[in-house]
């Protein structure tokens, strides 16, 4: 993985009612990415489909923002985010 896989950002709260992690992007981050979020219970990966940016919805974000994007499966504080190549 750590090959074909760059940290993109880490998870830093998620919001179980919506399905919306928050991540702390390390790097540009946008809609159509493939990222994986990888963590001591959490594995999974899934393309970006959407995600907001102080609650107005964004194609793309840039290092040092925090971004909400809708996940399919919980993910949890301190989850590593990687985009898939």
């Amino acid at each position: 993985m750590a090959d074909k896989a760059k940290k993109v950002g880490v998870v830093t709260h998620y919001y179980t009612g919506i399905g919306v992690g928050i991540v702390k992007a390390s790097t540009g981050i946008k809609v159509g990415d493939t990222l994986q979020f990888k963590g001591s219970t959490t594995d999974f990966k899934q393309a970006v489909s959407e995600m907001e940016f102080d609650h107005k919805a964004v194609k793309a974000v840039k290092k040092g923002q925090e971004v909400g994007i809708k996940v399919d499966e919980e993910v949890r504080e301190g989850d590593k985010v990687f985009l898939v190549k």
